[in-house]
């Protein structure tokens, strides 16, 4: 039964059935929304609190002094900051949709760095309008640029991003262990997966049940080091970590500390060095070099990748106020579709989701007048 009910909910999606999906979803909004409020309500003095310091902050953000230029700093690193944070806990969460906001957002925003560095010879880019347009300073050196100072560049946007990852491993952890600690059957199919792998562990064949078996293990029995090393390389099992953690009861801080500083710190750099030195100036030109050695497809396509590339040199060291280049090229229009269809089917996504929750709330409650009408 439970089996034939999550194939009834799996089906429940806009393309098959969009009048009821739309509105279970309508309804678990709802639902979602009165949960949250009666939350907030419980800790009004908390909400009091915020709503009187944002009450400060938004009077000394409109009172004229010496103090501006401190505030107007402060609002553009903290909207920056939040920016990548929000972004890493969309990769990190995904609502079952795998959408991964490095290689739409900060990936190329470190590559367009790197190319930028590379061509300009400094980082020191005019702000504004730095980070919306890249534009190079006067007096830089060709190849006085290193790796390092592009790593430095970059460094506090791609720690947020990976503090935001960090911040969404946290929903597994906090439900599973609140199911252990209750007793309860949580509302989640991933903690009925991992429970089921754990009656299944002295059995299991197959090379994905022995690898989350292995990073179960792994977790457990090494504990802070064990989180950290899963945490510091990709790990598409990495949720089951921290249901792991909150099955087991691991100390909140002892997972955190340890998602956070292999997430923000150790995998971060990993991934910047590698995109950094992928779209370094001489590898670019041999990777175009490359795709123009194909045989008979490799002119017409390198013909395009050269026009963009010149195209944004150009874009570099064009000044605020001449009047700014209209050249499009086509593989900016298809990586902005790429975004662009990508953002779409995370909405969708969202919507599925919460349609979903609700057909579940339905089953449940369903099953419980079954067994309440059964025990009479």
């Amino acid at each position: 039964q439970r089996q034939k009910d999550r194939e009834e909910r799996l089906a429940l999606v806009l393309w098959r059935r969009p009048i009821v999906t739309l509105h279970y979803f309508l309804l678990e909004t709802f639902i979602t929304l009165k949960k949250w409020t009666l939350k907030l309500w419980q800790r009004r003095g908390t909400v009091f609190l915020i709503l009187v310091l944002c009450s400060l902050f938004s009077l000394a953000y409109s009172t004229e002094g010496a103090h501006q230029k401190y505030v107007q700093y402060l609002e553009k690193r903290f909207l920056w900051c939040a920016y990548w944070v929000g972004l890493g806990i969309l990769s990190s969460v995904g609502l079952g949709t795998g959408l991964h906001t490095f290689l739409l957002y900060l990936g190329p925003h470190i590559a367009s760095v790197t190319l930028a560095a590379y061509e300009c010879g400094s980082t020191d880019f005019p702000e504004p309008p730095y980070p919306d347009q890249i534009i190079c300073p006067d007096g830089g050196v060709e190849g006085s640029i290193s790796l390092w100072s592009i790593v430095s560049k970059v460094r506090l946007e791609a720690c947020m991003w990976g503090a935001g990852t960090a911040i969404g491993e946290l929903p597994p952890y906090f439900m599973a262990r609140a199911a252990r600690l209750s007793g309860a059957d949580p509302d989640d199919e991933d903690y009925e997966e991992f429970e089921e792998m754990l009656e299944q562990a002295q059995t299991a064949q197959d090379f994905v049940t022995r690898a989350k078996l292995g990073v179960q293990n792994m977790v457990q029995k090494v504990g802070f080091f064990g989180i950290l090393a899963c945490a510091s390389i990709p790990n598409p099992l990495f949720d089951l970590a921290g249901i792991t953690c909150g099955h087991f009861l691991v100390p909140f801080w002892t997972f955190f500390g340890a998602t956070l500083i292999g997430k923000a710190i150790v995998k971060m750099h990993i991934q910047k060095l590698f995109v950094i030195i992928t779209f370094s100036k001489h590898i670019v030109e041999q990777m175009v070099s490359l795709i123009g050695s194909l045989p008979r497809v490799g002119p017409s396509i390198q013909k395009p990748f050269s026009e963009y590339l010149e195209a944004q040199r150009s874009k570099l060291h064009h000044h605020t106020g001449a009047g700014t280049p209209a050249t499009e090229n086509w593989l900016a229009w298809v990586f902005e579709k790429v975004v662009l269809v990508m953002v779409c089917y995370f909405i969708f996504s969202i919507i599925n989701s919460m349609a979903q929750s609700y057909a579940k709330r339905r089953q449940q409650s369903r099953q419980q007048r079954y067994t309440e009408e059964k025990t009479k």
